[in-house]
């Protein structure tokens, strides 16, 4: 709340620079406000009295927006990223699915690594299972397991984050 909006009898009032004034009459700290040609912003509108401090809010809201945005460019967006292995995959294509799923981990996005059954593989889990602790083995060093391998329908899923 700004200027008018603060509807308390009196309030805690710190200057423009940052000093302590003191409590004061929300009438007195508006009229200070206005000589100064800046504005009465309530920070802390829980306290008893409530804290309010003169300051440009238009700048001050400016600002806040700028370090928003700063952070916004600065944050790292974290993807998912899906790596299919079958139950009865051959070593070749086992080692191409792999490597995708160490440079997926090295990019810092999460893998979800997942075997799909179909038909009567089903019963053999075990097999899917053992694939994705093969997985989960050789990548140990770059990477931790967020959610061990579990069956889910037709298909096993395990999930893989990065380390820092």
């Amino acid at each position: 709340m700004i200027n008018d909006e603060i509807r308390a009898k009196e309030v805690r009032l710190v200057g423009a620079e940052g000093e302590q004034i003191g409590i004061t009459p929300i009438r007195e700290a508006l009229q200070m406000a206005i000589d100064l040609n800046l504005d009465l912003v309530n920070v802390a509108p829980t306290a008893k009295p409530p804290v309010c401090r003169i300051m440009d809010y238009g700048k001050f809201r400016y600002e806040q927006q700028k370090k928003e945005k700063e952070a916004r460019k600065n944050q790292k967006i974290v993807d998912i990223k899906e790596v299919w292995f079958r139950a009865n995959i051959e070593e070749h294509d086992y080692q191409t699915k792999f490597r995708n799923v160490v440079k997926f981990l090295k990019d810092g996005d999460k893998v979800k690594c997942s075997v799909r059954f179909r038909g009567r593989e089903i019963t053999h889990a075990d097999i899917g299972k053992k694939i994705l602790d093969r997985v989960k083995d050789e990548v140990a060093d770059i990477s931790t397991v967020e959610r061990i391998p579990k069956l889910e329908g037709r298909s096993m899923i395990m999930i893989l984050a990065p380390k820092n």
